[in-house]
């Protein structure tokens, strides 16, 4: 049955009446009302809300959460929608997000009031997961359709999706399945019912039939616009990430605070010096601290010059370019035991240029607490006194300048204040040293270091050591003892598993851990056939979520085997088929990364501490900011800022950073960017704009993003 929405034709008069607004001074006959950019999330606790949730969080658009499970919760009525605001109409969401169509009970006042603020005010709904049925615009699935799994099916975008909110992916959606032990995705496949104004925007094949269903469409009806959504999903599956940014600015129109790019940056530590093997016998690495066997003798890998023009036409090959970490001393120490040669090192120098260098300490020495080797693990060495023996400011801010001083005399274009130090040391390292060498700090700035490298799977927040702000970097499970994939996949059986099986146990002690294996890998064939894709897959999903951290690898592994490069090629090629030339990956240096992570942190903080208003009026949005925020926000490509174009191009709009010099700032949409109107003659009326066309409805005021507001609303 087919849900009927009557409309009442008001005039301004009685609109303001029948939302319960407080009367205002008399407007022109068509109203461009105030829209605030905020999205309202309505949530029953479920994956699929909270993965629009964590979308908004990521990007930094501003949403006001309702937990529906709540019994303590806002109620949803007319004057939580809209009221006015110097005597003008305010409509204080610019989209709404429903768990399903119609999460409400029967006759509910709350989606009464949702209804008429979406037809008086053009605002956009998101059906975040529902059912396939008549009153989202699609047949029952038992009418030819189709209710089950989608695990590893092959999604498309339309024609309709590409030409409106998905045109910046190339077509296919796969759906994932990691598991096949496991049902990871579920969806309705449907066909519109007939006569229904819906459009598809993606679609897949039903099973056995030679149609296809709607996975997301967009379904005009009533006056009202709803993006139909029918698989579930979390933030973390691929096929959400392919589809979320989408999903905002079909919501947004395209107009909204906050940004999203899809980042990837690859660190390669230890160039110019070699890394120790793995010993498959041994089951330790010969030279490192924990490696104690008397018969442990260290056996070393190296890049070559033709592993450097390797890296060089990969490079080209992917349009990226790769950041070399490097350590001097291993160029000084490998000419004095070759009688002043080192063919690496003189075709790295030579090629300097088609790299990105950091300072990664002259000959990569722990610089944290002194250690003590003579127990496994080791510990920190103390003084007399029972106090810990650190690493001195002297020792540490020698290694930083001399190989920044080695670099400069080999002319490699090095940024002077960026720094990794080997194995993150100096930063705390637990269980053996829980704080930071109080040295680390003073040396960094005698150095003048503003950027810092840190692990991210210790820190995965930014921090200050010093006057330096850490990097964090994600380390690729792809080993820095290994330049073999042999040694690689037996180090891996040993960490991952059990006793009885030859491995470490670390499984058995730490059952958290998600990589544990059933039974060894093959090590002819398991690096290729379980550990790339592994790899590929987790990277993959930190350049879809928006995240700019960078991975970091080692010299060995552009060696010998040259492993990285079946993982790095599979993020960049899987990237490549999935998404459209006008969005490509973004490759940042380590200075830029942290300088967009810490933007972020601070207008975080700006949105939270309630500095932040922002809202849209016809063809102008008017953002109110303290003077030197740096402001973030996505609008259509064509807008202005003081007559200068807004933000750079991506994925068909424009988005980036803007400092706010005076307050407020305002941003000058293009005239194509049409705004909803409230008239007097028909108030309640929403124009149906044509399939694919986005209708821009505004950005948010004064929340931040990310909060549960559900309580209270400002």
């Amino acid at each position: 049955m087919k849900r009927t929405l009557r409309t009442t034709v008001l005039t301004v008069g009685a609109l303001i009446a029948a939302l319960g607004l407080p009367a205002g001074p008399a407007q022109a006959d068509d109203i461009a009302p105030r829209i605030d950019l905020r999205v309202l999330v309505v949530s029953d606790g479920g994956p699929s809300t909270d993965a629009i949730a964590a979308e908004l969080t990521a990007a930094g658009t501003p949403y006001t959460e309702i937990d529906l499970t709540r019994s303590d919760r806002t109620v949803i009525d007319a004057g939580f929608l809209a009221d006015t605001v110097d005597g003008w109409p305010r409509a204080r969401f610019q989209a709404v997000v429903l768990p399903s169509d119609n999460p409400f009970p029967a006759g509910s006042a709350e989606m009464a009031a949702l209804v008429a603020y979406e037809q008086t005010y053009e605002i956009p709904q998101v059906d975040a997961y529902t059912y396939a049925r008549p009153e989202a615009g699609l047949q029952y699935p038992v009418y030819g359709g189709y209710s089950g799994s989608m695990d590893g099916a092959q999604a498309q975008v339309t024609t309709a999706g590409k030409a409106g909110p998905f045109g910046y992916l190339d077509g296919a959606v796969p759906f994932e399945d990691n598991d096949p032990a496991i049902g990871e995705s579920y969806a309705y496949l449907s066909r519109p019912v007939a006569g229904a104004d819906f459009t598809p925007y993606v679609d897949a094949a039903v099973p056995g039939q030679s149609t296809r269903g709607s996975l997301v469409g967009e379904y005009r009806h009533d006056g009202r616009r709803e993006l139909v959504v029918t698989f579930v999903y979390n933030q973390y599956q691929q096929q959400f990430r392919l589809l979320a940014r989408g999903i905002v600015e079909w919501m947004t129109g395209g107009v909204h605070l906050g940004a999203s790019r899809n980042y990837f940056a690859v660190h390669v530590d230890d160039v110019f010096a070699a890394d120790d093997r793995w010993n498959t016998q041994l089951n330790c690495t010969p030279g490192d601290v924990d490696c104690t066997d008397p018969n442990a003798q260290p056996d070393p890998i190296r890049m070559t010059p033709g592993d450097v023009d390797h890296a060089i036409t990969w490079q080209n090959q992917k349009n990226f370019t790769l950041d070399f970490a490097y350590n001097g001393a291993g160029s000084v120490d490998h000419r004095e035991d070759h009688n002043g040669t080192d063919a690496l090192a003189d075709r790295l120098i030579a090629q300097r240029n088609k790299f990105r260098w950091i300072n990664h300490t002259y000959s990569h020495p722990f610089l944290g607490c002194v250690q003590d080797t003579s127990v496994v693990p080791w510990k920190c060495a103390t003084n007399a006194d029972g106090s810990t023996r650190w690493v001195s400011r002297n020792e540490i801010s020698d290694e930083i300048a001399t190989n920044r001083v080695w670099g400069q005399i080999n002319g490699l274009p090095l940024e002077n204040d960026e720094l990794v130090t080997g194995e993150h040391s100096g930063m705390k390292v637990l269980p053996q040293q829980p704080q930071d060498n109080p040295n680390l700090a003073l040396a960094v700035d005698d150095n003048d270091i503003a950027w810092l490298g840190s692990d991210n799977s210790r820190e995965p927040a930014q921090r200050q050591v010093g006057p330096a702000t850490t990097v964090p970097r994600y380390p690729m499970n792809v080993f820095y003892n290994a330049g073999r994939a042999a040694e690689q996949v037996d180090e891996y059986n040993w960490i991952y598993t059990s006793r009885a099986q030859g491995g470490s146990g670390i499984c058995e002690d730490n059952p958290a851990t998600t990589t544990c294996l059933t039974a060894p890998l093959d090590t002819a064939t398991g690096y290729a056939q379980v550990i790339v894709p592994l790899e590929k897959r987790i990277a993959l999903g930190h350049v879809l979520a928006n995240d700019p951290r960078p991975h970091f690898i080692h010299q060995s592994n552009l060696a010998e085997d040259r492993i990285a490069y079946p993982v790095l090629s599979g993020v960049l090629d899987g990237y490549a088929a999935l998404f459209a030339d006008n969005t490509p990956v973004v490759n940042l240096r380590m200075k830029d990364i942290g300088a967009e992570l810490q933007r972020r942190a601070d207008w975080q903080a700006a949105l939270q501490a309630g500095d932040v208003t922002a809202y849209r009026i016809g063809s102008t949005v008017t953002v109110d900011a303290p003077v030197g925020t740096a402001v973030t926000a996505t609008l259509p490509s064509g807008t202005t800022h003081g007559g200068s174009a807004f933000g750079t191009a991506y994925a068909g709009a424009a988005s980036g950073w803007t400092t706010a010099t005076a307050a407020p700032l305002t941003l000058t949409l293009p005239s194509s960017a049409d705004a909803p109107t409230v008239s007097p003659a028909d108030p309640g009326k929403a124009t149906k704009p044509a399939p694919g066309t986005r209708v821009p409805a505004g950005v948010s005021e004064r929340v931040p993003y990310g909060a549960d507001t559900s309580t209270e609303d400002d």
